[in-house]
């Protein structure tokens, strides 16, 4: 779920409702959008042709317009254990990823943690305004 405004309009229309993405199968990549055009002064997604699945590099491609970017183009990962536990890897990004106050990537030196219902997951450094709460539990939620 996004919690920020920047992480709402980061996410594709059609890949989310309400702020919500639902993540239909693991591993779930997240990346930033490289395809991207100007058009009177700001930036703008170039959708890709499809039904909202897409296939590729990532599942979900993030809109970054920062001048500073926080995500990278291969961010990170949502896994599923066999426990059914689930996990965020990044994926070597730049600025690594923050799990409530716990840092990974690799200038943390940590490339993964476990993830909780609940739990805010901010991509970037710890000043990125792309904050999202990872929500457990929506296996029988229609779309």
């Amino acid at each position: 779920m996004a919690l920020t405004m920047e992480s709402l309009h980061a996410l594709p229309g059609t890949m989310q409702r309400h702020g919500l993405v639902v993540i239909h199968a693991f591993p779930f990549k997240l990346g930033r959008e490289s395809r991207v055009a100007m058009i009177k002064d700001s930036l703008h997604r170039i959708e890709r042709p499809g039904s909202g699945v897409v296939k590729g590099l990532n599942d979900v491609y993030l809109m970054d317009p920062g001048e500073l970017l926080q995500i990278s183009r291969e961010h990170c990962r949502i896994e599923q254990n066999g426990d059914g536990s689930y996990q965020i890897v990044d994926r070597g990004s730049k600025c690594g990823c923050t799990v409530n106050e716990r840092r990974i990537g690799q200038h943390a030196g940590v490339m993964s943690a476990t993830l909780a219902d609940g739990d805010v997951l901010t991509l970037g450094t710890r000043e990125s305004p792309y904050r999202f709460m990872f929500i457990a539990g929506f296996d029988n939620c229609r779309w």
